[in-house]
């Protein structure tokens, strides 16, 4: 008998930013043996495949020739359009009773991700991540898409990005706790301070410890149905996971990291999870990759007894 079925849709898109390497996430991931893995823990793990990405050099093509980039918000259309694609696969691919595991890519992926699971329930979100990604085009000092996706869900920023899956906003501030803050823009902290959005930085880890803060973040969200994960390797330091593509010192340690996810997978509620921004390139012996698939069997049920 299973614990119950596993389905994992990739997501090789690095369109959200500029650095080159995280749409090879998915397969890193894959080489370290998340299938493998979770089959150990009792799981039927069904991969049901990537969505097609274009290439950045094709899509700066087609922007050229028609003049349609955005410099505050670089390929929107393109990562509108597999955010949208994304939404869909996770409608017909992932039944309501199943736990959907989305392989990322840079992190602008969780509006089509969010967006499918928000459609099925009412969720409460952990955002576990190095930023904010509450910027608007207007604030952004890059025009990183992949710095945009929190504002996006809660109804800010480009129109198009709001309206993935469906139209509107697919969260309300108060379903969103974020941990391991530590790298914000200046606009971008300014909006998040009055946003309503429980966030725990680095310092509220390093004063309270990683148990308090995450029962307390599981406390802001308990009145929900279920928990959506989105876990962006770079909330852990370098050190432990150097193959990112935007890291900061400072962050998660490896026994923080796995104790966080022991710890939500204790709340029995986690039904589906984000693993983005990791970029081989970057990696040491697919180290990183490596790492996201011991958190992910942590989130899902590994114990030490």
């Amino acid at each position: 008998m299973t614990r119950g079925n596993v389905r994992i849709i990739g997501v090789p898109m690095d369109l959200g930013q500029q650095r080159r390497g995280v749409d090879m996430g998915p397969s890193a991931v894959r080489y370290a043996g998340l299938q493998e893995r979770l089959a150990r823990l009792g799981y039927a793990v069904h991969d049901c495949g990537n969505i097609e990405v274009p290439v950045v050099e094709k899509i700066a093509a087609r922007e050229a020739e028609t003049h349609t980039e955005r410099p505050s918000a670089r390929h929107l259309d393109t990562v509108v359009a597999v955010c949208q694609a994304l939404y869909e696969t996770a409608q017909s691919c992932i039944a309501d009773d199943e736990i959907a595991i989305f392989l990322g890519g840079d992190h602008s992926i969780s509006v089509g991700s969010i967006s499918a699971m928000t459609k099925r329930r009412d969720i409460g979100v952990i955002w576990v991540d190095a930023h904010g990604d509450y910027n608007t085009p207007e604030t952004s000092p890059s025009g990183n898409v992949h710095g945009m996706p929190v504002a996006a869900l809660l109804g800010h920023g480009p129109q198009a990005l709001i309206d993935v899956g469906y139209a509107g906003a697919k969260l309300d501030p108060a379903q969103i706790v974020m941990i391991g803050i530590r790298d914000l823009d200046e606009a971008e902290r300014t909006r998040l301070s009055g946003s309503g959005i429980s966030i725990f930085t680095m310092t509220d880890i390093d004063e309270h410890g990683i148990p308090a803060i995450t029962r307390r973040a599981l406390d802001r969200i308990s009145y929900l149905d279920a928990v959506h994960v989105s876990l962006d390797m770079d909330s852990l330091d370098p050190d432990v996971a150097p193959g990112v593509g935007t890291p900061v010192r400072g962050g998660l340690s490896y026994r923080e990291a796995h104790l966080l996810m022991e710890l939500l997978a204790a709340s029995g509620k986690v039904r589906s999870l984000d693993i983005v921004e990791i970029n081989p390139i970057l990696d040491h012996r697919n180290q990183t990759a490596q790492l996201a698939v011991e958190l992910t069997a942590s989130l899902l049920g590994q114990r030490i007894l």
